[in-house]
């Protein structure tokens, strides 16, 4: 499926809930891209700080969603953006931010502004094994991790206490996920 192009979605909710003012900024001008495939855990955010002010929207989580899901997600960003630059406030989700997203929310039915997604996020495959080489049982897990211990083995053999003999050795995880 191809990425939408979001220049023009930006404009259209620019002009309708934010009277153009996000589209004016300079100094610096606020950007707006598609992430590059790595942002997997959140849908968007907004990035601002000396010389940047910027809208990044994850490929990865909403491409396969309905196009609604990008609308939400890029306006909610927007909000934040208007809030920070426009407004002038340091605030998250504070009151600015709550009353223009309801004020969106109630003005249309197309889709809705929330301040959490709840978009299924795609599945990683672990990059490590684990394994006890007591018991012989295989945890997967996503970082190397130090110090941790098999924790049936030292449940069953050490009153479940640390022990050493039941530390768990890493290995790669040579399988790659497919999709």
């Amino acid at each position: 499926m191809p990425l939408e192009p979001l220049l023009p979605l930006f404009h259209r909710l620019d002009r309708q809930y934010f009277d153009a003012s996000l589209a004016a900024l300079i100094n610096p001008p606020l950007l707006l891209r598609w992430s590059d495939g790595r942002l997997s855990r959140t849908a968007g955010f907004y990035r601002f700080g000396p010389g940047i002010s910027e809208i990044v929207l994850s490929r990865v989580v909403l491409v396969p969603l309905p196009p609604e899901a990008t609308l939400s997600t890029l306006c909610h960003e927007m909000i934040h953006a208007w809030v920070d630059r426009v407004l002038g406030l340091k605030e998250v989700h504070g009151p600015q931010f709550k009353a223009r997203m309801t004020h969106i929310n109630q003005s249309q039915p197309g889709f809705q502004v929330s301040l959490r997604h709840s978009y299924p996020l795609p599945v990683q495959a672990a990059a490590w094994w684990a394994s006890c080489s007591n018991c012989g049982k295989k945890i997967a897990y996503r970082r190397r991790r130090k110090g941790l211990a098999c924790r049936s083995c030292c449940e069953r053999h050490n009153a479940g206490v640390w022990d050493a003999r039941f530390a768990l050795k890493f290995s790669p995880n040579t399988v790659k996920q497919l999709g």
